[in-house]
């Protein structure tokens, strides 16, 4: 690994632990040239589904984009941040183990409100008003009676 301070091609790894549920290593390292120490991550690159469109069209799979819908879900409630995001490592994890290479909107959209199921009814229930655009007050009525027989 090449330091970032004086760009030399020698370091020596001091320490490396597991991170982020195991998914990934810390590692400690320090030049031999320069002395300075760093850290970095080592992670596998999996490749993550192509997201089918509504209508027909594909693009890549974009974690901002998730994390945008759920984030505005979640807006003003009390849901920490290790919360959210351990709940997109779950959507991710998920994606990445069935090995597909591709996953609808709708799939998308069902993993999505499942997990702020658990995180927030009142976020679940906005994401799911706009995502199954709900025309009028009984389907609203219809999903917190779901919600409250679960």
């Amino acid at each position: 690994m090449r330091c970032p301070f004086c760009t030399a091609q020698d370091t020596r790894v001091l320490d490396s632990r597991l991170t982020n549920e195991g998914d990934q290593v810390r590692r400690r390292r320090e030049c031999i040239v320069c002395k300075e120490r760093f850290t970095t991550f080592e992670a596998a690159e999996l490749t993550l589904p192509r997201v089918v469109k509504r209508d027909g069209t594909r693009e890549p799979f974009e974690e901002k984009k998730l994390r945008s819908g759920m984030l505005r879900a979640l807006e003003k409630r009390p849901v920490s941040g290790d919360e959210i995001e351990a709940a997109i490592h779950r959507i991710k994890k998920e994606l990445m183990s069935r090995g597909d290479r591709e996953v609808t909107t709708h799939e998308l959209g069902e993993k999505v409100m499942k997990e702020l199921s658990v995180l927030d009814h009142v976020a679940y229930v906005r994401f799911a008003s706009v995502y199954r655009s709900f025309q009028d007050v009984s389907e609203f009525t219809d999903m917190i009676k779901h919600l409250q027989k679960k």
